[in-house]
């Protein structure tokens, strides 16, 4: 599955780096941008499938990059994020034809939600993860492998899915935890190591291939083992 591409624009390097850290645990491509005339540049040069805008940018207004974007072909999902969070402004980007806004400051957990739900409504078929014979559907919560239901707690499920929509990509335990208790665990990050017991006592132990390995010194990543994989 091809990685799912964000292009954040935002003056604030700060920020713009606090949310494309946050985008890339989640397992998205970000590229960043700090002005209308750079953002328009990347969006003419890669395709993506969502922009995150904000309204003031140093060369020019956020509302005039967004109606530069919907006067292209191809218009990827858009999310206002924006100090500016009157009605009057809310409604102008709106109606220009962002798919959302989000006025700072503002809850990262949040934030993510939305990114999720646009990306949903503009590619449903991203929501069905799969790692050989494992399957893993995101809208109705359903794990499968070899055609066979598997249950999983709440963060069993989270795990699972933040695991394969990294597929090849080695996750440290406190990208694990931080991704999915929201909050930094600090020294508690061997919660990490019950949960994927768990997992590969539902997922891998009763059948001949697994998928889910141990990184020494890093910590977890999912995949159809090839013969640069340990086994484990």
């Amino acid at each position: 599955m091809d990685t799912i591409r964000v292009l954040v624009v935002e003056d604030e390097k700060r920020i713009a780096d606090f949310i494309a850290r946050g985008l890339e645990s989640a397992g998205y491509g970000v590229t960043q941008t700090h002005d209308g005339t750079s953002a328009l540049e990347a969006i003419h040069g890669l395709e993506y499938d969502l922009i995150v805008l904000d309204l003031n940018l140093p060369d020019m207004d956020g509302l005039k990059v967004l109606e530069k974007i919907r006067n292209r072909k191809v218009s990827p999902a858009v999310l206002i994020l924006s100090a500016r969070s009157n009605v009057d402004d809310r409604v102008k980007g709106l109606e220009l034809g962002a798919d959302d806004y989000i006025s700072k400051p503002f809850a990262f957990v949040e934030f993510l939600a939305r990114v999720r739900a646009l990306l949903r409504r503009g590619a449903p078929l991203q929501d069905r993860l799969v790692v050989g014979d494992l399957t893993l559907d995101c809208i109705r919560r359903k794990v499968t492998r070899a055609g066979e239901n598997i249950e999983l707690a709440p963060k069993e499920f989270s795990i699972l899915e933040y695991l394969m929509r990294n597929r090849g990509r080695p996750l440290s335990r406190t990208m694990i935890v931080e991704h999915v208790w929201d909050m930094d665990y600090d020294g508690l990050t061997n919660i990490v190591d019950v949960y994927i017991r768990h997992l590969r006592s539902k997922i891998d132990d009763r059948y001949s291939v697994r998928l889910i390995h141990t990184v020494r010194g890093i910590g977890y990543v999912i995949d159809v083992p090839g013969k640069d994989t340990e086994q484990d």
